[in-house]
């Protein structure tokens, strides 16, 4: 490693004390050219191809870097193919060191536990990010993440929750302010879909045996500030979604694109309680085949307390209100290396219980429905125009780069609902109740939680300092 990468800059952050003092700021550099922004994208394969893909089709990008840290596997080979002259990097902090000079922006599609230091040597840097979500893995990377997003208003973060550039986005904003969206009380949230671990033992007594690497594969990168795991193909490829120490499991990969809207037009903030109701297959590595979480929230100005409650797993449907009717597909839902997301019994939505009415919802963009079909029909003639979006959640982000429009999901929003998961995460390790004080952000009833809130364990040797501020 660079003495650039690895010295200590006044930020906190490792390798910003390297970059050049003549070289534009982002904003600087969209004020020359308004029609593209410079673009580096880390991750190039599985989603992050598709948000090669969706960034491409805009028009509006010049990629100037790719970054990978298994440049040479196959599932990178289709964007390394479409430029093949552009620069290329396996370790991000090398692609800040070296080529800072010739992007504005960032695209990071990666893995849960790598997207703090990222975004973090991004704003550094003075660069605009869009970061896959969930935004971060800990309660403490949010809160850090926002403190420095807050630090550099100049500069645009988006994360990657696209349903908050659709009509599911204008329509719930809408719909509240006409007051049709009132006093809700309650809101289930569903995704009862098959997962990566569902096929995993839960009698596990310990991580994966070690094997052997691909070839040229830069693995202490893709480890970042976890502690040290011995390369394994079950943390590869997309299967890091399935373990603690990496990913954030269903909820964190979809509470995202069910509970965004609920979230924010509600001013939920954080919760009060986070209880684990119940749960199958829990273990001390992976995520359980099931669970249902409690949420609860404090009343907040004329709004009155509410409870979300979260069911994943095949066998844990939640109960559904009469005249809910069926249960519709959300075509738009990207596909993953996974397969395409097969149609459940129960499609992954949400269920909104106010004093008068009751909403069904799906994910992502899917637009919500009044329930029963009776009571739709009554309401009909007092529902308002809802608007379209001027722009896809991909355009969103490089028109504010452009300094056009401001994002719609920024780390400072995004933020909060992301500290939501990983308290809901850390019941589910737990497997208890958890008592949370949202004025001193710490559990007042657990100890062990608290530690978990910054994940349990240090950063590895070599990465402390993207944790200082």
């Amino acid at each position: 490693m660079s003495a650039g990468v690895a010295g200590i800059a006044l930020s906190g952050v490792p390798g910003i004390a390297s970059a050049a003092p003549t070289l534009m700021t982002s904003r600087e550099a969209a004020d020359t050219k308004k029609d593209k922004v410079k673009v580096a994208f880390i991750g190039i394969g599985n989603r992050g191809e598709q948000d090669f893909d969706d960034f491409m089709r805009t028009g509006m990008v010049e990629v100037t870097a790719l970054c990978d840290v298994d440049l040479d596997g196959k599932q990178c080979q289709k964007v390394l193919s479409k430029l093949p002259n552009v620069k290329r990097f396996r370790d991000f902090r090398e692609l800040f060191e070296k080529a800072a000079g010739d992007f504005e922006a960032v695209v990071a599609a990666v893995p849960d536990h790598i997207h703090f230091p990222i975004a973090m040597m991004a704003l550094a840097h003075g660069k605009h990010i869009y970061l896959e979500k969930p935004m971060v893995r800990t309660f403490h990377e949010a809160e850090l993440l926002m403190q420095m997003a807050r630090r550099h208003p100049e500069l645009a973060t988006q994360v990657g929750n696209q349903g908050h550039s659709e009509a599911n986005y204008f329509q719930f904003k809408a719909w509240q302010e006409a007051g049709i969206i009132k006093d809700v009380t309650a809101v289930t949230a569903h995704m009862n879909n098959s997962r990566r671990w569902h096929r995993f033992d839960p009698n596990i007594k310990h991580l994966p045996e070690a094997e052997p690497l691909p070839q040229n594969m830069d693995w202490d990168t893709w480890l970042g500030a976890a502690q040290w795991h011995d390369y394994s193909a079950k943390y590869h490829q997309g299967e890091w979604r399935s373990w603690y120490d990496f990913g954030m499991g269903a909820l964190g990969d979809w509470g995202a694109h069910i509970l965004d809207t609920v979230h924010e037009f509600l001013d939920l903030g954080l919760p009060y309680e986070v209880t684990l109701l119940n749960q199958k297959a829990h273990n001390d590595f992976f995520f359980p085949y099931s669970s249902t979480i409690l949420f609860r929230f404090g009343a907040r100005g004329n709004m009155p307390p509410v409870d979300i409650t979260w069911y994943d797993g095949l066998d844990n449907l939640p109960p559904l209100p009469a005249g809910y009717g069926g249960s519709e597909y959300n075509a738009n839902i990207p596909s993953t290396n996974q397969g395409d997301t097969p149609r459940a019994q129960l499609n992954p939505g949400k269920i909104i219980y106010t004093r008068d009415l009751i909403f069904k919802g799906g994910s992502h963009g899917s637009t919500l429905s009044i329930i029963p079909e009776e009571k739709a029909r009554e309401m009909q003639s007092r529902l308002p125009e809802v608007p379209m979006s001027p722009s896809n959640h991909q355009e969103n982000f490089l028109l504010a780069c452009m300094g056009k429009e401001k994002t719609r999901s920024p780390f400072e929003i995004n933020g909060v609902l992301s500290q939501v998961f990983c308290l809901g995460v850390i019941a589910q390790r737990l497997n208890t109740q958890l008592f949370f004080d949202p004025r001193t952000k710490q559990f007042t009833n657990n100890a062990f939680a608290n530690a978990l809130l910054a994940g349990g364990l240090p950063p590895r040797k070599g990465w402390e300092e993207f944790y200082k501020i």
